[in-house]
Protein backbone atom coordinates (compact mmCIF):
# COMPACT_ATOMS: atom_id res chain seq x y z
CA UNK A 1 0.00 0.00 0.00
CA UNK A 2 1.27 3.54 -0.83
CA UNK A 3 2.58 5.43 2.21
CA UNK A 4 0.72 8.40 2.92
CA UNK A 5 2.10 11.81 2.56
CA UNK A 6 2.73 13.86 5.12
CA UNK A 7 -0.06 15.86 6.55
CA UNK A 8 2.31 18.73 6.96
CA UNK A 9 2.62 18.78 3.07
CA UNK A 10 -1.00 19.01 2.24
CA UNK A 11 -3.33 22.15 3.68
CA UNK A 12 -6.85 21.49 4.25
CA UNK A 13 -9.79 21.23 1.99
CA UNK A 14 -12.98 23.40 1.76
CA UNK A 15 -16.04 20.87 -0.06
CA UNK A 16 -18.86 22.69 -0.97
CA UNK A 17 -22.15 21.17 -0.13
CA UNK A 18 -24.79 23.58 0.56
CA UNK A 19 -26.67 23.70 -2.86
CA UNK A 20 -30.50 23.36 -3.22
CA UNK A 21 -29.69 21.01 -6.34
CA UNK A 22 -33.09 22.58 -8.13
CA UNK A 23 -32.26 20.39 -11.67
CA UNK A 24 -31.93 17.44 -9.87
CA UNK A 25 -35.26 17.66 -8.79
CA UNK A 26 -37.23 15.86 -7.45
CA UNK A 27 -33.99 13.53 -6.41
CA UNK A 28 -33.08 16.77 -4.25
CA UNK A 29 -36.44 17.02 -2.81
CA UNK A 30 -35.47 14.32 -0.04
CA UNK A 31 -31.42 13.89 -0.54
CA UNK A 32 -29.39 16.46 -0.70
CA UNK A 33 -27.24 16.46 -3.91
CA UNK A 34 -23.92 15.67 -2.59
CA UNK A 35 -25.17 12.56 -1.23
CA UNK A 36 -26.67 11.23 -4.48
CA UNK A 37 -25.14 8.03 -5.17
CA UNK A 38 -22.45 7.74 -8.11
CA UNK A 39 -20.87 4.25 -8.99
CA UNK A 40 -22.17 2.98 -5.76
CA UNK A 41 -21.02 5.81 -3.13
CA UNK A 42 -22.38 9.05 -2.44
CA UNK A 43 -20.72 11.69 -5.01
CA UNK A 44 -19.19 13.97 -2.12
CA UNK A 45 -17.20 11.01 -0.81
CA UNK A 46 -15.28 10.33 -4.34
CA UNK A 47 -13.71 13.59 -3.23
CA UNK A 48 -13.21 12.88 0.56
CA UNK A 49 -11.24 9.54 -0.36
CA UNK A 50 -9.06 11.32 -2.64
CA UNK A 51 -7.98 14.23 -0.10
CA UNK A 52 -7.46 11.65 2.01
CA UNK A 53 -5.30 9.54 0.22
CA UNK A 54 -3.47 12.35 -1.02
CA UNK A 55 -2.39 12.94 2.87
CA UNK A 56 -4.85 16.15 3.46
CA UNK A 57 -5.78 16.22 7.28
CA UNK A 58 -8.77 17.94 7.78
CA UNK A 59 -11.83 19.19 5.63
CA UNK A 60 -14.66 21.48 6.06
CA UNK A 61 -17.89 20.99 4.41
CA UNK A 62 -20.50 23.56 4.14
CA UNK A 63 -24.37 22.88 4.31
CA UNK A 64 -27.36 24.21 4.05
CA UNK A 65 -30.03 22.36 2.25
CA UNK A 66 -30.87 19.05 4.09
CA UNK A 67 -27.31 19.63 5.82
CA UNK A 68 -28.09 17.47 8.69
CA UNK A 69 -28.01 14.49 6.08
CA UNK A 70 -24.81 15.39 5.14
CA UNK A 71 -23.00 15.62 8.76
CA UNK A 72 -25.23 12.57 9.63
CA UNK A 73 -23.42 10.62 7.23
CA UNK A 74 -20.42 11.95 7.43
CA UNK A 75 -19.75 12.88 11.17
CA UNK A 76 -16.49 14.12 12.27
CA UNK A 77 -13.52 11.53 11.71
CA UNK A 78 -14.92 8.88 9.31
CA UNK A 79 -11.67 6.26 8.83
CA UNK A 80 -11.63 5.68 5.24
CA UNK A 81 -9.08 2.79 5.15
CA UNK A 82 -6.79 1.51 8.03
CA UNK A 83 -4.01 3.87 7.84
CA UNK A 84 -5.45 7.16 7.53
CA UNK A 85 -8.12 9.39 8.61
CA UNK A 86 -9.53 12.64 7.29
CA UNK A 87 -11.23 14.65 10.14
CA UNK A 88 -14.33 16.59 9.12
CA UNK A 89 -15.57 19.61 11.11
CA UNK A 90 -18.84 21.66 9.28
CA UNK A 91 -19.88 25.34 8.32
CA UNK A 92 -23.73 24.73 8.68
CA UNK A 93 -25.18 27.88 6.88
CA UNK A 94 -29.05 26.62 7.01
CA UNK A 95 -28.57 26.34 10.63
CA UNK A 96 -27.16 29.77 11.16
CA UNK A 97 -28.59 31.54 7.97
CA UNK A 98 -31.71 29.76 6.84
CA UNK A 99 -30.26 29.42 3.29
CA UNK A 100 -26.60 28.97 1.24
CA UNK A 101 -24.34 32.05 1.62
CA UNK A 102 -23.32 31.18 -2.38
CA UNK A 103 -19.94 30.02 -2.75
CA UNK A 104 -17.56 33.41 -2.02
CA UNK A 105 -19.99 33.73 1.02
CA UNK A 106 -19.95 30.39 2.14
CA UNK A 107 -15.78 30.39 2.05
CA UNK A 108 -15.60 33.68 3.68
CA UNK A 109 -17.93 31.97 6.84
CA UNK A 110 -15.66 28.85 6.78
CA UNK A 111 -12.33 31.22 6.83
CA UNK A 112 -11.42 30.35 10.12
CA UNK A 113 -11.23 27.28 9.92
CA UNK A 114 -9.26 27.04 6.84
CA UNK A 115 -6.18 28.99 7.29
CA UNK A 116 -4.13 30.75 4.50
CA UNK A 117 -4.11 28.27 2.06
CA UNK A 118 -6.57 25.64 1.41
CA UNK A 119 -8.33 23.08 -1.20
CA UNK A 120 -11.55 23.79 -2.92
CA UNK A 121 -13.85 21.22 -4.39
CA UNK A 122 -17.55 21.26 -5.04
CA UNK A 123 -19.67 18.15 -3.79
CA UNK A 124 -21.75 18.72 -7.39
CA UNK A 125 -18.57 17.35 -9.64
CA UNK A 126 -17.77 13.33 -10.17
CA UNK A 127 -13.65 13.76 -10.86
CA UNK A 128 -12.19 10.14 -10.39
CA UNK A 129 -8.71 10.44 -11.81
CA UNK A 130 -8.41 13.94 -10.17
CA UNK A 131 -5.49 14.27 -7.78
CA UNK A 132 -4.51 16.85 -4.66
CA UNK A 133 -1.45 16.50 -5.26
CA UNK A 134 0.31 18.16 -2.86
CA UNK A 135 3.43 19.39 -4.71
CA UNK A 136 0.70 21.42 -6.20
CA UNK A 137 -0.05 22.75 -3.16
CA UNK A 138 3.35 23.58 -1.51
CA UNK A 139 4.03 25.10 -5.09
CA UNK A 140 0.95 27.58 -4.32
CA UNK A 141 1.54 28.13 -1.09
CA UNK A 142 5.11 29.58 -2.28
CA UNK A 143 3.96 31.37 -4.68
CA UNK A 144 2.09 35.30 -4.64
CA UNK A 145 -0.91 33.83 -6.39
CA UNK A 146 -4.42 34.09 -4.91
CA UNK A 147 -5.95 30.96 -6.93
CA UNK A 148 -5.06 28.20 -9.10
CA UNK A 149 -7.92 27.02 -11.15
CA UNK A 150 -7.91 23.68 -12.79
CA UNK A 151 -9.89 24.21 -16.11
CA UNK A 152 -11.55 21.11 -18.37
CA UNK A 153 -12.36 21.12 -22.07
CA UNK A 154 -15.95 22.47 -22.49
CA UNK A 155 -18.81 19.83 -21.73
CA UNK A 156 -21.48 20.30 -24.07
CA UNK A 157 -23.90 21.57 -21.65
CA UNK A 158 -21.35 24.57 -21.33
CA UNK A 159 -19.96 25.02 -24.75
CA UNK A 160 -18.80 28.79 -24.19
CA UNK A 161 -16.30 28.08 -20.96
CA UNK A 162 -15.48 30.57 -18.63
CA UNK A 163 -11.99 31.13 -18.18
CA UNK A 164 -8.65 31.47 -20.63
CA UNK A 165 -5.62 29.88 -20.24
CA UNK A 166 -2.31 31.89 -21.31
CA UNK A 167 0.97 29.67 -22.30
CA UNK A 168 2.66 30.60 -19.23
CA UNK A 169 0.12 29.49 -17.25
CA UNK A 170 -2.51 32.43 -15.88
CA UNK A 171 -5.80 32.44 -15.79
CA UNK A 172 -7.96 35.05 -18.45
CA UNK A 173 -10.53 36.85 -17.87
CA UNK A 174 -11.42 37.29 -21.57
CA UNK A 175 -14.02 39.84 -23.10
CA UNK A 176 -16.78 38.07 -24.57
CA UNK A 177 -15.98 39.51 -27.95
CA UNK A 178 -12.13 37.40 -27.94
CA UNK A 179 -12.28 34.62 -30.21
CA UNK A 180 -9.24 33.20 -27.72
CA UNK A 181 -10.22 29.60 -26.34
CA UNK A 182 -11.99 28.99 -23.09
CA UNK A 183 -12.08 26.16 -20.54
CA UNK A 184 -14.64 25.26 -17.96
CA UNK A 185 -13.91 26.23 -14.27
CA UNK A 186 -13.60 22.97 -13.11
CA UNK A 187 -14.69 23.69 -9.22
CA UNK A 188 -11.43 22.73 -8.02
CA UNK A 189 -8.52 24.82 -7.00
CA UNK A 190 -6.28 25.94 -4.70
CA UNK A 191 -7.20 29.66 -3.32
CA UNK A 192 -5.29 32.09 -0.38
CA UNK A 193 -7.06 33.41 2.37
CA UNK A 194 -6.39 36.64 0.99
CA UNK A 195 -8.66 36.60 -1.65
CA UNK A 196 -11.70 36.73 0.79
CA UNK A 197 -10.32 40.25 1.80
CA UNK A 198 -9.84 43.49 0.16
CA UNK A 199 -9.50 44.98 -2.04
CA UNK A 200 -10.85 41.56 -3.49
CA UNK A 201 -14.05 40.76 -1.30
CA UNK A 202 -15.73 43.19 1.13
CA UNK A 203 -17.07 41.05 3.53
CA UNK A 204 -16.30 40.69 7.04
CA UNK A 205 -13.80 37.80 8.61
CA UNK A 206 -16.08 34.84 9.27
CA UNK A 207 -18.82 36.77 7.87
CA UNK A 208 -21.01 36.89 10.85
CA UNK A 209 -24.00 38.78 8.96
CA UNK A 210 -24.04 35.25 6.32
CA UNK A 211 -23.49 38.06 3.11
CA UNK A 212 -24.12 35.79 0.28
CA UNK A 213 -21.46 36.37 -2.59
CA UNK A 214 -20.20 34.17 -5.43
CA UNK A 215 -16.59 33.47 -6.18
CA UNK A 216 -16.28 34.54 -9.96
CA UNK A 217 -16.42 38.06 -9.60
CA UNK A 218 -13.73 37.90 -7.22
CA UNK A 219 -11.65 35.54 -9.57
CA UNK A 220 -12.24 37.67 -12.36
CA UNK A 221 -11.20 41.01 -10.34
CA UNK A 222 -7.77 38.66 -9.26
CA UNK A 223 -7.55 37.29 -13.16
CA UNK A 224 -7.25 41.03 -14.59
CA UNK A 225 -4.27 41.96 -11.70
CA UNK A 226 -2.44 38.61 -12.87
CA UNK A 227 -2.73 36.97 -9.18
CA UNK A 228 -4.46 34.22 -10.71
CA UNK A 229 -2.67 30.56 -12.36
CA UNK A 230 -4.36 27.76 -13.88
CA UNK A 231 -3.86 24.47 -15.65
CA UNK A 232 -6.10 21.93 -18.10
CA UNK A 233 -7.24 18.92 -16.68
CA UNK A 234 -8.23 16.33 -18.88
CA UNK A 235 -9.42 13.44 -16.79
CA UNK A 236 -12.66 12.21 -16.05
CA UNK A 237 -15.11 15.22 -14.90
CA UNK A 238 -18.86 15.36 -14.84
CA UNK A 239 -21.13 18.65 -13.66
CA UNK A 240 -23.64 16.17 -11.72
CA UNK A 241 -26.14 18.82 -12.74
CA UNK A 242 -29.04 17.08 -13.78
CA UNK A 243 -30.78 13.70 -13.43
CA UNK A 244 -29.86 12.38 -16.97
CA UNK A 245 -25.70 12.78 -15.99
CA UNK A 246 -26.27 11.54 -12.79
CA UNK A 247 -27.92 8.01 -14.98
CA UNK A 248 -25.29 8.20 -17.66
CA UNK A 249 -22.64 7.95 -15.06
CA UNK A 250 -24.27 5.41 -13.47
CA UNK A 251 -24.82 3.31 -16.78
CA UNK A 252 -20.46 4.01 -17.61
CA UNK A 253 -17.80 1.60 -16.64
CA UNK A 254 -17.28 1.73 -12.94
CA UNK A 255 -14.66 4.16 -11.58
CA UNK A 256 -11.48 2.64 -9.98
CA UNK A 257 -12.56 2.49 -5.80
Amino acid sequence: MQAPHPAAAQPPAMLLAAGRGERMRPLTDTCPKPLLPVQGRPLLEWHLRALQQAGVARGVINTAWLGEQISSHFGLQPLLDKHRQLSISYSHEGEDFGRALETAGGIARALPQLGDVFWLAAGDVFAPDFTFDPAAAQAFAASGHLAHLWLVPNPAHHPRGDFGLSADGLALNLPASDPAPRYTYSTIALLRAALFAPPWCGIPPGNPQGVAAPLAPLLRAAMDAGRVTAQLYTGRWTDVGTPERLAQLNAAPQAPR
